[in-house]
């Protein structure tokens, strides 16, 4: 049986508009988490290049001709090289032993926006190490 066509269009008329409602309960879903997903990139981009710079700071730091200023200056101009100037504050190197040999660990603690650029920070202390050249 078949319905007659005033009612076949009612019908169509029923559904108007649903597909905008859908797409919003969708969009009002995968907006935040693909927001979330960037966010944690971010810090993560943030946290590996601290440890990048203060890991090559070390090195220069423990080279025979370099002391531990070299190695804070080092860390400090790569950090504002991939970075922002207020990510590379608070770098420190001081000796320490690595594996039983003397060496350097370079530290950078820095607080990392963890909600957009603007918002709560979350602070990151990563440290490099490296063995001192024996001359």
């Amino acid at each position: 049986m078949t319905l007659p066509r005033h009612r076949r269009r009612r019908r169509y008329r029923d559904d108007r508009g649903s597909a905008v409602v859908d797409f919003v309960l969708v969009l009002t879903l995968l907006v935040p988490l693909v927001l979330g997903i960037v966010q944690v990139g971010l810090v993560l981009l943030v946290r590996n290049t601290l440890a990048s710079a203060a890991s090559e700071g070390a090195r220069v730091a423990a080279t025979v001709d370099a002391g531990p200023a070299d190695g804070v200056a080092t860390t400090r101009e790569q950090i504002s090289g991939a970075l922002a100037d207020r990510f590379a504050r608070e770098v420190v190197a001081r000796p320490t032993s690595v594996g039983g040999a003397p060496g350097v660990a370079v530290t950078v603690r820095a607080e990392v926006p963890a909600l957009g650029l603007l918002g709560p920070a979350v602070p990151v202390e990563v440290t490099g190490r490296a063995v001192e050249e024996q001359p």
